[in-house]
Parts: structure tokens; sequence; C-alpha cells
């Protein structure tokens, strides 16, 4: 028996499978069809030329495939992809180490790239524009400056606030690209080639039931598939029907919208304590317990696009859809009120 904690166990099992999941050619990728098409004739463009990229950026909302796009656009490029985040870069030299590993055509992605510390942003400027990097060496009358040439490197960031992205870096990316969250006949078809992958037997109605559930997010729904199979393993004979995917994500508090108890939490919590809204983003994250960045990049993106919520100057608005899916009255149309 191992001797890792059995959570270490089962996220170290979910990592590895969702790796084995992500498409790894542009042709597998499933959705976004019109972000395929301008990606693949840029990517076709740099390949004929034999130049490298231009630098570009995904941004969209946590789960729609922007790490993956960027492990594509290395495969179709047949280059070595660098990957980090903006948190782990803390300091220059971080920077810097990564840089000079690179070689040419390169891709380095930085994952909430939103997240760089703005001494670190800068010294990217000249990397992105220039490809060169300049280093501060010791400190005081000391001090020098040493210039450093870098390979013709690509820089793909990936971002859920594309409005937090300074004006010096965005006018230094080339091809910006949004991604959007997925219909379900997509999700769909994102259910089956991963339950093939998986080996589950799923049954078509048995796709459509978790596509329908997973909040237009592949990631969602690829989880939903791997809880859905654990519970056909258990009660189903590993067959997933339609019924058996209804039974076992009702078990799991996702309903036929694909809202969740803390969906049905944030709503409720407007309604009931705060008489449906205006209320501030902050105020809701106190009263539930949860980060405000937590509830505007998971959350509420999904509530807005379905129309369960709405934002305001003076904050956030349950709208009728959500009174109606909770099963709760409206008040009396009366002063604020009549905004619905």
């Amino acid at each position: 028996m191992s001797d890792k904690p059995l959570n270490a166990v089962l996220n170290q099992r979910d990592g590895k499978l969702d790796v084995k999941l992500r498409p790894a050619r542009l042709s597998e990728f499933v959705g976004q069809e019109k972000l395929k098409e301008r990606l693949g004739i840029t990517l076709q463009a740099a390949r004929e030329r034999g130049e490298p990229l231009e630098h570009l950026i995904f941004f969209g909302p946590p789960g729609l495939g922007k790490t993956t796009l960027a492990h594509i656009v290395a495969a179709e490029m047949e280059v070595g992809i660098k990957v980090s985040s903006g948190p782990a870069i803390e300091r220059p030299g971080d920077l810097a180490g990564i840089l000079t590993n690179l070689k040419d055509g390169d891709i380095f992605f930085i994952d909430e790239i939103h997240r760089l510390s703005h001494v670190v942003e800068e010294y990217l400027y000249s990397a992105m524009e220039d490809f060169v990097i300049d280093i501060m060496i010791d400190q005081g009358p000391s001090a020098r400056s040493v210039r450093l040439n870098l390979a013709h490197f690509t820089l793909i960031g990936a971002t859920t606030r594309l409005g937090l992205l300074t004006a010096p870096l965005r006018s230094r990316i080339g091809l910006v690209n949004r991604l959007d969250f997925y219909p379900p006949e997509h999700l769909k078809l994102i259910v089956e080639r991963s339950s093939g992958l998986l080996e589950v037997p799923v049954e078509p109605e048995g796709a459509l039931e978790i596509a329908g559930r997973a909040r237009g997010t592949p990631r969602i729904a690829n989880s939903l598939l791997k809880r859905v199979r654990d519970y056909a393993q258990v009660r189903a004979d590993n067959r997933v029907s339609a019924q058996v995917a209804r039974e076992a994500l009702d078990m799991l508090g996702i309903d036929g919208n694909g809202l969740d108890e803390m969906d049905k939490r944030i709503l409720r919590i407007i309604i009931e304590s705060f008489s449906g809204g205006p209320v501030g983003l902050d105020t809701i994250a106190v009263a539930i317990g949860e980060e405000g960045e937590t509830l505007a990049e998971v959350y509420e993106p999904y509530l807005i696009q379905q129309g369960y919520l709405k934002r305001t100057r003076t904050g956030r608005v349950a709208t009728p859809r959500a009174y109606g899916h909770l099963g709760l009255d409206r008040p009396p149309a009366a002063g604020q009120k009549e905004l619905f």
C-alpha cells in the first residue's frame, strides 16, 4: 500500500488522466471553430515561412482549453515548450533563467499572465520585442547591467482577466484569442472522445446528459465523466446510460442546468439575504465564505451567461430566471425591484 495520503494519490491519478484526455493536435480539438480557423492559418503561414510564431494570448474562463491550445501550438510548430505561471516568476532572475534556455521557435507559456509582477513584466518587454534582456548584477556603486541575447521564442499567455493586462504588454501581442463557453453538442463530442480514451462505455444519451450539466466547460465535462464512471462501476455494471448519468450527477448535487450547490447558494444569498440585490461582490464573498476573485472568475461568468445574474454599477442583481430556478416568488415590483 502506498504511503502517500489518499488525496495525493487521487490528485496524481486525475492529473495523469487530464493529460491523457488533452488533444495533441488542432484537428483533434473540439469546438471554438473560428479560433481554430484563425489559429490554423497563422500556424500554417509561420511554418511555410520558416519563422517563429508571433506572440499569442488565449483568454476566457477557466477550463476552456487555454493550456491545451498552448501545447497544441508547440506540437503543430514542432518546437519545445516551457511552462510557468505569473505568480511563480517572482524575480527578473527567474525570468532570465527560463528565457536563456529557450531555442529558436520555442514556446514560453505563462499561465495567469495577468498576475506577473510589474518588475518582471518590464523585463519581458525587451525580451518579446528585441529578444534581449538586461540584467542588473550586484548592487550599489558596483552595480552594472549585462545584456543577454535570446533565441527568437514565442510567448503564449493565458488569462481569465484580459482587462488586467497592461497596455505595453498587449501592444506586443500579435494575436489575441478569446475562448467561449461550449454548447452541449460540442461537449457531447468531448465526453464521447474522453470516454473512448478512458475505455468507459457511454451511450449517446448519457454523454449528452453529462454535457448538459458541464457548465459549457470541457474540464468540468471530463471531471463529471470520471465521477459518473465511478458511479457506473459500482452501481451500473460499468455502462453509462442517460439514467445512470442522471442519477450520478443528481447525487453530486449538480442539477439539470449545470448549477451546483455553490451556484445556488450564491443566488439564494443575493435573493434571501439582500432582497435580490444589488449587492457588492465583496459582500457576497463574506456571506458565503469564499474569495471574491474566485466568485468573479469561476462562478459568475456562467451564472451571467445563463441569465441568472447580472452586474450593475451598484452591484450584483438576481434575475427573474434565478427566482424561477430556485422556486422562489419574486418580490413585489417597487423601487429598485422595478429593475426586474
